[in-house]
């Protein structure tokens, strides 16, 4: 019997309660490298009031991940690309409706591909995010499947200087701290859990590469206005190892920003795209 179960394709989860405080707003800014000096994301208090990362909308969507099958194996089921949608800023606290769904499964030949959806809104029914996510079941395509249509190719312009390179310190204790919003994969956190999956060591959630990208977006492109960042896709390249440093280029077009990120070995996240007001 094949690992994929088509019949999973647009059956919707049930809606799931997110209840959040402003402790998990800051819980996840500081997951994704925020410090005492972005006071804007971290303090409670901060005159004007707490902002939100838009990218937070990724920790109530997981809790509505949809079943995608009951003979996967999640070690060959890997995380390839991520969009988030945002259309206005997201609540300092309150509660999230969220419902995630199977729209598509596509053969790839060597993998199948679950393109996932998973949105949210308020219980007053406000439309407040809308996830995508692109998951590679790597060894589970050639079933003679819909293969689906060809990723756009974004790359960043050639032979010019991006308009914004901003670097961050990924901390040694970065993926023990991200886990909490959530996350608790072993494999970012348990030496010998990685060293199974064919990892030297623990690698940092590609989530957490993903909020980095967006707090050094926020912060140095729209000088903290959340509101401006209306969504950001992007694809996860390579691993990032906590220790690595990362390094976030944006070069501007109208309406936006092509993105990439590099680690000292090489691109992290790519086919990067992020869209302004």
């Amino acid at each position: 019997m094949s690992e994929v179960d088509l019949s999973v394709i647009g059956k919707k989860t049930e809606p799931v309660i997110f209840e959040y405080t402003w402790k998990d707003v800051v819980l996840y800014a500081l997951g994704v490298g925020a410090s005492a000096e972005d006071l804007d994301f971290v303090y409670e208090r901060v005159p004007g009031g707490l902002k939100v990362l838009p990218s937070f909308c990724v920790v109530p969507a997981m809790r509505a991940y949809p079943h995608v099958g009951d003979k996967v194996d999640w070690s060959r089921f890997l995380h390839g690309e991520q969009t988030i949608r945002v259309p206005a800023p997201l609540p300092t606290e309150g509660r999230f409706v969220v419902v995630g769904e199977v729209t598509d499964i596509y053969d790839k030949g060597k993998a199948a591909v679950y393109h996932i959806k998973i949105s949210g809104q308020t219980e007053d029914g406000h439309h407040s995010f809308d996830t995508y996510w692109v998951n590679f079941y790597v060894g589970a395509g050639g079933v003679g499947g819909d293969p689906g249509p060809k990723s756009e190719i974004l790359s960043p312009p050639e032979d010019t200087e991006p308009d914004y390179s901003i670097s961050s310190k990924v901390t040694e204790n970065q993926a023990a701290l991200y886990r909490l919003n959530g996350d608790l994969n072993p494999l970012h956190l348990d030496p010998e859990f990685a060293r199974q999956g064919g990892f030297d060591k623990p690698i940092l959630h590609g989530l957490c590469t993903y909020g980095f990208t967006v707090r050094a977006i926020v912060n140095d492109v729209l000088n903290g206005e959340v509101e401006r960042l209306k969504s950001f896709r992007a694809r996860f390249a390579s691993v990032v190892y906590p220790g690595d440093t990362l390094t976030t280029r944006c070069w501007m077009q109208n309406g936006g920003a092509i993105i990439q990120v590099e680690t000292d070995r090489g691109v992290a996240l790519s086919n990067a795209l992020c869209e302004f007001a």
